[in-house]
Parts: structure tokens; C-alpha cells; sequence
């Protein structure tokens, strides 16, 4: 019986292998950058639509939508970047994530130009995270992936949209404004 259990373990490891493997991307294009992030956390993609702007929140914090019943925030992903706002366009989308925050669950919506196409990017055409040459944090970035010979950065999409640091962003932009507010 003992002689199974490697065995076993084996084709366990091999599955996870596979999965990895197997890892399908969404693609999409933000001021005219080819970016993927993994199929797992996305919930649906939607077309850019009424949004409802919220006072005060920094500038990377588009506003609301109302999702069937549910108020969702959403992220303009190039002023996240610390790039300049998105323009809106016909082709621009909406895809909403869920993102984890402590032991709950939160769907979060990141405003992109085009959505291109879900791709399977294999294990072994995915390198480590640059430490220099990007345009935007390294802790944003989950690898580069190829793809037809072109290297397109995978974000790490939790903490892209991590609710402590946009929360700590928020407030000091909003300590910002009251500064310069006058009394």
C-alpha cells in the first residue's frame, strides 16, 4: 500500500504541473499596452456604461456602477498606473474582479480601452518580474508572458486593486484636497 502513495503524489504533482500549464489569460489593451491578467478572479466583462462619480476619490477611482442590485467601484487601470486617465471610447470595457480582502470577497470593475482575447500562455513562456524598464511597480507585475514572439506583462491582480493601499491612497489625496481647501 505504501508503494501507491508516491505514485499517487506523483500524479497530484503532474495535475498541478498541468494546471499551471494550462493558466488562460484575458488580454487587453490600456494606452496602447498589451496587458493580461489569469480568467480565475474575473467575473464578466461588460461595456462601459453610466457611471455614477463619487466625491472626493482619487483620480485612478472612476466612480460607481450598479451591478443587478450591487454597488461596484471602478478603477480607471491607467491612472493607476500613475498614466494619464483613459479617454472614453466606443471600445472601452468594464471587467469586474473579484478581489479578496481579508476573509471576504469584493467585486471591484477596471476600466480598460479593448478587451482582446482569452489566451493560454504555457508555464515555460513565462518569465520572472523585470526589476527595472517597466512603466509601472514591479509588485504589480506577476511575470511576462510571450506571446507570438512579444512579451506582454501578466498583472498581479490582487495587488493591483489591494483595498489597503487604494484606501491609503484615497486618504491622502483626500488630505491633500481639504488642504487645499479654503476655510
Amino acid at each position: 500500500m505504501n508503494a501507491l502513495a508516491p505514485a499517487v503524489q506523483k500524479s497530484a504533482s503532474l495535475a498541478g504541473i498541468q494546471e499551471l500549464e494550462e493558466q488562460q489569460y484575458l488580454t487587453f489593451m490600456l494606452a496602447g499596452e498589451t496587458y493580461a491578467v489569469s480568467i480565475l478572479p474575473i467575473k464578466e466583462i461588460i461595456q462601459y456604461g453610466q457611471l455614477t462619480e463619487v466625491p472626493r476619490m482619487p483620480n485612478f477611482i472612476r466612480g460607481v456602477i450598479n451591478l443587478r442590485g450591487a454597488v461596484v467601484p471602478v478603477i480607471d487601470l491607467s491612472a493607476r498606473f500613475g498614466k494619464p486617465s483613459t479617454t472614453v471610447g466606443r471600445r472601452n470595457c468594464i471587467i469586474i474582479i473579484e478581489v479578496v480582502i481579508g476573509e471576504e470577497t469584493q467585486n471591484v470593475g477596471v476600466m480598460v480601452d479593448a478587451v482582446n482575447a482569452v489566451l493560454e500562455i504555457p508555464a515555460n513562456e513565462i518569465e520572472p518580474t523585470p526589476t527595472f524598464g517597466t512603466n509601472i511597480r514591479a509588485d504589480f507585475i506577476a511575470g511576462m508572458g510571450k506571446i507570438n514572439g512579444k512579451f506582454v506583462i501578466i498583472l498581479n491582480i490582487q495587488h493591483v486593486l489591494s483595498m489597503d493601499d487604494m484606501a491609503t491612497l484615497a486618504e491622502v489625496g483626500s488630505s491633500a484636497h481639504a488642504e487645499l481647501t479654503p476655510l
